[in-house]
């Protein structure tokens, strides 16, 4: 539950000017000096300090030289103090307007100074790019909490100098390069803000962030700053440049350069150990420094928010670009609607984060100091206490205290190592001796519970020995060391431990040189039982991690893991992850197969875990194929080039497995593509869409593929065009397809596209399947189809589709009775599914209930038994009395409604 804090009442604005008195020595001091201004402020106090007061403010002022700039910022920052300490201190402004309105100050500062200062260097000329030839301006980027907007009222603003490109300038009486000039006009302008004068400071500028630090020049161009960045930009300064905003000049520039060195395209879970590195100097310099009572440095203080903010925005801000903000306060707000953090967590921080950032404007109103210490004058800690709500000072520091130990408890939960949780594996003395083969570790391996401990200490002897593993970096080898003792355990616990334990191996090898999993795994030891579990359950699903082992990232939270998917929000989420991709064709076909990847292993997991009956699971994987198939049309459909329309009057039927949504995990999407436009371009363009739609489907891309699909059921198969018009397919289902293409037809539907053309192909499917037809015919046709098929795969009872009463046989006796009787039952057309359509024929008289009711037991036993199939990776099924059975009740079926026998 949240702490109960203090809550007062809004000040009236002469009110809150005498509490703002009383609190600040600044305030103080500067009205003592100015009394004109405390009566100013006293009339404007009841509205925030906005950017119209500062240009007003600014403008008022003559500024006709560098030193008259400097004293209109320094008296301009004093009304601007006086205006938001009286607010804040009179409960007038909140948390958000403060730390708003001085990085709205600040930015303001940085951008007119820079302005007056320009012309003051227009004898050297405009600094040109060699490359481009275009004037070149200084980008001025604002780290920190500049950079995020949360600004304190007292604080450095930490700034860094780039500019585009190099070059001389030109047009003046002396050129001298772009380096040179923009050095002159950064001096300039820090000089500006910091230089102390008789009017105080506007800011004191801090410029150590910058690359080599104080070593390093003061301006910088892109090819140099890139340059450092990829060959020694360090992990501290991804953290910094998550906060880095272009106050002037092209951001868009500096931002495509930042960005892929803060954020990766992985899930870089390597961050938390370079957070862990950077917070332990601090922390070593807050013991050295004795800093214990710093509410920004100290246990629990305003930088254990911000960490556990930017660790998650360092993992995952390169796959979850709306995680890419600067802001402390949003990013908490993401990892909530990202539920990557408990939204009682998130909100609990959030409460302690305002307060000490509260508490921390209060210590710096006293005096205008940068000061995040709590005072030791009895005098100022109850200027702070009463400033806060409390009391007395006892009260306000038993509220602090709880806060601070609330933010640090959930730093801990966030960054405590599993090893100082839980000390050394017992296991980590068998991984360490498994070389020596000996007969200890074969002994404490069959005690563990393993069948072939001989068999299975062999195998890991191997791994150690194995040049894979003996090459791996120090720092590498030390995590997969870590891991492995664990994993025994877990698949030891198994009820096949050895298999589980061979293909988790595998998945180690895989990753063995790909630090980001490897830390994943160490980071959520308990992943690793979910991860075992899943590898014993099926050799497919092991496989399908194995190759894709960006999905162990699934396994983390297990209330994602096993929740319900909720198709709209997942198709909301996938297009707004589309669009943060622009125009990036290969970023958009990656984000496809995340997504896609992502949703299925959720699915094959609850499916493991008994969630899904079977039906529903097809259902499921139907939906995820037809959002997929949805999301892909229209995106594709950007992408092609000189397109006649915004939307595509364009559709996708699906046919097979899709279209009677029966989908399986591995299964192919057999298509058809249709349209309906008039345009004179619209069959070229089309048929260019159905191109870029197969493409984006089965290129195999870094991240793998979508689905395999198949066209050829399109009219006239392969020798067909790829595109149809409803009009074309309509004359062509009436006049030349053939009986197994209406066969086909039964399990068919409108998938994806122009909602007005999949109405009009469901009338084609309904006019089609409702044709009369001569009973005698179409049963010769149909048992002669049935022989065609027996000559390419010949009936066995062990392999489940082909054999005699098993799932073909089974498939054609539906669409046989759909395309007989549809004329006089229409129901019979709907795409509700062979099971249903059982029941509907039996009801219509058609065939008896007992025999539909048994054909319906067997379908549903085939169909778990062809899903075993696949998750096992058997090639055949066992054969016993149960799936005798069920053959012969669709023999029996087929007697019954064929009047022939189906065979053995």
């Amino acid at each position: 539950m949240p702490v109960s804090l203090p809550v007062a009442s809004p000040l009236t604005p002469i009110a809150a000017l005498c509490a703002a008195r009383e609190h600040s020595h600044y305030l103080t001091r500067l009205f003592a000096a100015n009394p004109a201004l405390a009566e100013r402020i006293g009339d404007e106090a009841s509205s925030p300090f906005t950017l119209a007061h500062m240009q007003e403010g600014f403008a008022s002022l003559p500024a006709d030289s560098e030193e008259a700039l400097k004293h209109n910022l320094r008296k301009l920052r004093q009304r601007m103090m006086a205006h938001l300490i009286t607010r804040d201190i009179g409960r007038l402004a909140d948390l958000h307007e403060v730390v708003s309105t001085i990085s709205l100050f600040a930015e303001f500062c940085v951008t007119t100074a820079l302005a007056r200062l320009k012309p003051l260097l227009a004898h050297y000329g405009e600094p040109v790019g060699e490359e481009s030839g275009e004037v070149q301006s200084l980008i001025v980027v604002g780290m920190g909490k500049l950079g995020g907007g949360e600004l304190n009222v007292s604080s450095d603003i930490d700034l860094i100098f780039i500019y585009p490109e190099d070059g001389q300038t030109q047009g003046g009486t002396r050129r001298i390069s772009n380096h040179e000039y923009f050095t002159l006009l950064g001096k300039k302008l820090i000089a500006a803000l910091s230089e102390p004068t008789g009017d105080g400071f506007v800011f004191r500028v801090d410029m150590r962030l910058r690359p080599y630090g104080d070593s390093g020049p003061l301006v910088m161009s892109f090819a140099a700053l890139e340059n450092y960045l990829l060959s020694q930009g360090r992990e501290w300064e991804r953290y910094a440049w998550i906060k880095g905003k272009a106050l002037t000049g092209d951001a868009d520039g500096l931002n495509a350069l930042i960005r892929p060195f803060v954020y990766r395209k992985y899930l870089d879970y390597n961050a938390y150990g370079a957070m862990r590195e950077l917070y332990a100097q601090i922390q070593r310099e807050v013991a050295r420094r004795e800093l214990t009572d710093n509410v920004k440095l100290g246990a629990g203080g305003i930088r254990e928010v911000e960490f556990i903010a930017q660790v998650f925005q360092l993992i995952r801000g390169g796959r979850e670009k709306s995680l890419q903000v600067r802001s402390t306060r949003e990013a908490m707000a993401r990892l909530a609607e990202l539920k990557l953090l408990e939204p009682e967590t998130v909100s609990e921080l959030l409460e302690a984060y305002t307060f000490l950032r509260d508490v921390e404007h209060r210590l710096q109103y006293l005096d205008d100091q940068q000061t995040q210490t709590l005072p030791g004058s009895d005098d100022s800690r109850l200027r702070i206490a009463l400033s806060m709500g409390f009391a007395d000072w006892e009260l306000f520091v038993a509220a602090l205290n709880r806060q601070r130990k609330r933010v640090n408890r959930h730093f801990e939960q966030v960054f405590l190592l599993p090893s100082e949780q839980h000390g050394d594996h017992p296991l980590a003395s068998l991984w360490q001796d498994v070389g020596e083969a000996s007969d200890s570790v074969v002994d404490r391996l069959a005690a563990q519970g393993y069948h072939d401990a001989p068999a299975v200490a062999h195998q890991l002897a191997t791994l150690a020995r194995s040049q894979r593993y003996q090459q791996l970096p120090t720092a590498t080898r030390k995590r997969f060391d870590a891991l492995i003792p664990p994993l025994i355990e877990v698949s030891a616990q198994c009820p096949n431990p050895d298999i589980t334990l061979t293909r988790i191996i595998n998945l180690m090898e895989a990753i063995s040189r790909r630090a980001p999993y490897l830390a994943l795994l160490t980071e959520y030891p308990q992943t690793l039982r979910r991860l075992a579990t899943l590898y014993s359950a099926s050799p497919w699903v092991s496989t399908y991690l194995t190759k894709h082992p960006i999905l162990l990232d699934e396994l983390l939270d297990a209330r994602v893991l096993y929740a319900e998917p909720d198709w709209p929000a997942q198709a909301a989420q996938l297009e707004q992850q589309m669009a943060e991709c622009d125009r990036d064709v290969e970023a958009k076909m990656d984000t496809l197969r995340h997504v896609q990847h992502a949703q299925q292993f959720r699915l094959v997991a609850q499916d493991l875990a008994g969630m899904w009956p079977l039906e529903a699971l097809s259902d499921q994987l139907s939906q995820l194929a037809d959002m997929v198939l949805d999301t892909t049309l229209r995106h594709a459909w950007q992408d092609v080039a000189k397109r006649h329309a915004n939307t595509p009057r364009f559709a996708i039927v699906g046919y097979g497995k899709l279209g009677g949504k029966e989908l399986g995990y591995a299964s192919d999407l057999d298509l058809i593509f249709l349209y309906d436009d008039d345009h004179p371009d619209a069959a070229d363009c089309y048929a260019r869409l159905a191109r870029k739609l197969s493409a984006w489907m089965t290129s195999a891309t870094p991240a793998g593929i979508l689905y395999d699909i198949d066209l050829r059921l399109r009219p006239n198969g392969q020798s067909g065009l790829l595109v149809s018009t409803v009009e074309a397919f309509r004359d062509y289902q009436a006049r030349d397809a053939w009986l197994w293409e209406h066969q086909a037809l039964t399990r068919a539907r409108f998938v994806a596209g122009d909602s007005r053309i999949g109405d009009a192909f469901e009338k084609v499917r309904f006019d089609v399947l409702a044709l009369p037809r001569e009973l005698a015919g179409l049963r010769h046709e149909v048992l002669t189809m049935r022989e065609r098929m027996l000559e390419t795969h010949p009936a066995q009872p062990d392999k489940l589709k082909h054999a005699r009463g098993g799932i073909i046989d089974l498939e054609f006796i539906v669409q046989y009775l759909v395309l007989a009787y549809t004329h006089y039952h229409p129901e019979l057309a709907g795409n509700i599914g062979n099971i249903a359509l059982l029941r509907l024929a039996a009801n219509a008289g058609l065939i008896e209930h007992d025999l539909a009711e048994a054909c319906q037991a067997a379908y549903r036993h085939y169909r778990r038994l062809q899903h075993a199939q696949r998750l096992n990776e058997h090639a055949s099924v066992e054969v016993d009395d149960v799936l005798l059975r069920h053959y012969s009740d669709v023999q029996a079926l087929w007697q019954a409604v064929f009047g022939e026998t189906s065979g053995n």
